[in-house]
């Protein structure tokens, strides 16, 4: 469904995504790993069309996403890692402006807007501002406005982030369900766990570059590591987090200049 095909992005001369390919197809949830700085931010900005590669291409369906980028956003769906919203907009209006933005009927984007705000627990405040909400109540109307078009594509960048266990729980039986439905899934994600745990295969970069693409279960098998979290160290050369706290307690109980 989709499919990068040898995909970099540099900036002035500098890359930050080298030489990338994958294919994501329906109902698989493929997590897209690595650090800080290791160029998934740009990978995503490329996916959802808002950049353009370097070289290489974006394919949806087999089709370049940029030969018609409004048909192809009609069918993805995303969940940005910072709430932007208008946060002078409730809850219930900012779901209808994404519905109308969406060409949606007005009694539909009605009635699927009110049903996940009252499903997603946010029924008592679905007329209070946007700015009354905590990072939490907005994540939530994120994942709603993500889902509310039903897309074949959805992309969730840190969708974890802000939300309360319940809502945690809710979101990783959602994920499973909508794979069982057939839509493909970009997960990006440092919470591993939950990645090992939903994810049928992981892409792992670093500086740019891919290296590992494979279920979690393989990865932990071939490395002979009993985590994702150990592999995903390994792979990127990860800091010794165990040394680097024991020298921060060090350096906290020193006394004398």
């Amino acid at each position: 469904m989709l499919e990068l095909k040898n995909v970099s992005k540099s900036y002035r001369s500098i890359p930050a995504v080298e030489d990338v390919s994958f294919v994501l197809r329906e109902g698989e949830v493929l997590g897209y790993l690595g650090p800080n700085g290791s160029g998934k931010s740009t990978t995503v900005k490329m996916v959802i069309g808002m950049i353009q590669p370097t070289k290489g291409r974006v394919l949806f369906a087999g089709k370049n996403i940029h030969d018609d980028l409004a048909s192809y956003r009609a069918q993805l769906g995303y969940v940005p890692e910072e709430a932007q919203v208008y946060t002078h907009l409730s809850g219930l209006e900012y779901l209808q402006l994404i519905g109308r933005l969406r060409g949606m009927q007005e009694n539909l984007i009605e009635r699927k807007a009110r049903e996940l705000l009252q499903l997603l627990s946010l029924e008592a405040a679905q007329y209070s501002a946007l700015s009354d909400y905590s990072k939490g109540m907005k994540q939530r109307v994120l994942i709603a406005a993500a889902l509310l078009h039903d897309p074949k594509l959805i992309v969730f960048d840190e969708p974890l982030s802000g939300l309360d266990a319940v809502s945690a729980r809710l979101f990783k039986d959602l994920l499973v369900l909508l794979a069982r439905e057939g839509k493909a899934i970009l997960y990006i994600s440092h919470v591993l766990e939950v990645v090992e745990r939903v994810c049928d295969r992981v892409i792992v970069l670093s500086k740019g570059n891919v290296v590992a693409d494979a279920a979690p279960r393989d990865l932990t098998r071939l490395l002979e590591l009993p985590t994702l979290e150990s592999v995903f160290a390994q792979l990127v050369q990860q800091t010794d987090t165990g040394q680097v706290a024991q020298e921060m307690v060090n350096t906290m109980k020193v006394s004398h200049g």
